[in-house]
């Protein structure tokens, strides 16, 4: 490969702009839920996004531009500082240096209006693990430099740590932690509780968004769909319409099945299966804005 090129990058994703606006839309909530320390230093009625800056690499060629940078104020200092949020959902072994050119590059662009710059990288991989977060150089009895930035991997979250949160994030990103594979059923369930219970005070959009980002991780299975719909459906008879509506693979099954079958047989297919699994007529006939009498008539055919 010729020195003036740049090996290619993943190309972004609907997972990229989802993440980022996951974060942008609740910062505050992301500091507070993985940076406590970090966010009792900010007062958050400041915070604002700042325009996408193109940062260059001049020795690489490259011309990145950052995910986010928020500008807040930090309660001690009486002063304003930038915050940096670098989500990267891949390996990359050079990826300190880049955290450190970028650092670098705000440092000097924005040094008279900012007093401190705060560096974080969140890693989504799946293979993400202790990923080098720093850059030093040295020479015998002198520290040249000494870079440090904040990181998250949430591979190695623990899960059940945080399903009693009432924080948004950790139901968005509840799917990107850690788990094995039996207990993948225990993830979906446990997430479908917490969006019940901040589907009460969320308005819709930001409700939708933490849907949207948590559906890109969650991997659907029909039958243990099914079978977790019934079991909540047990526990909280009064949500049970809700907690259809918030199952956003419903849609999905029924394009399947209409495709297979024909729009109408595809969804007398999914009728049929949730009344075979215990739901009630009345309330399918208000989940999916039909006439009761026509469950009725599936239900009897």
């Amino acid at each position: 490969m010729p020195n003036n090129e740049v090996p290619d990058r993943p190309p972004h994703t609907p997972h990229d702009e989802a993440f980022k606006k996951l974060l942008q839309t609740f910062f505050a909530e992301f500091l507070e839920l993985f940076f406590p320390e970090v966010n009792r230093l900010l007062d958050h009625t400041r915070t604002k996004l700042l325009m996408q800056e193109l940062l260059v690499d001049i020795v690489g060629e490259e011309r990145r531009s950052l995910d986010l940078l928020l500008e807040t104020r930090y309660k001690s200092l009486d002063a304003y500082v930038l915050v940096h949020l670098e989500a990267q959902s891949y390996r990359e072994t050079d990826f300190h240096e880049r955290m450190f050119i970028y650092f670098s590059r705000l440092f000097e662009r924005h040094r008279k209006e900012h007093k401190l710059i705060i560096p974080i990288a969140i890693f989504t991989s799946d293979s993400a693990h202790d990923e080098q977060d720093t850059l030093s150089m040295e020479i015998p009895g002198h520290s040249i430099l000494y870079f440090h930035f904040l990181k998250l991997e949430l591979r190695n979250q623990n899960w059940r740590l945080f399903i009693d949160s009432d924080n948004p994030v950790a139901a968005a990103l509840l799917a990107k932690m850690g788990y094995n594979e039996e207990e993948k059923r225990a993830v979906r369930l446990e997430y479908l509780r917490m969006i019940l219970k901040l589907q009460k005070n969320l308005d819709q959009a930001r409700l939708s968004l933490i849907m949207s980002v948590a559906d890109l991780y969650f991997k659907p299975d029909r039958d243990q769909d099914l079978s977790i719909l019934r079991e909540l459906s047990l526990q909280y008879p009064e949500d049970e319409v809700t907690i259809m509506e918030l199952m956003p693979a419903w849609k999905r099954w029924g394009y399947e099945e209409g495709k297979e079958l024909g729009k109408e047989e595809g969804k007398e297919e999914i009728i049929r299966k949730l009344l075979a699994n215990g739901f009630h007529p009345d309330k399918l006939a208000e989940m999916l804005d039909l006439p009761p009498q026509e469950i009725q008539k599936i239900a009897k055919s």
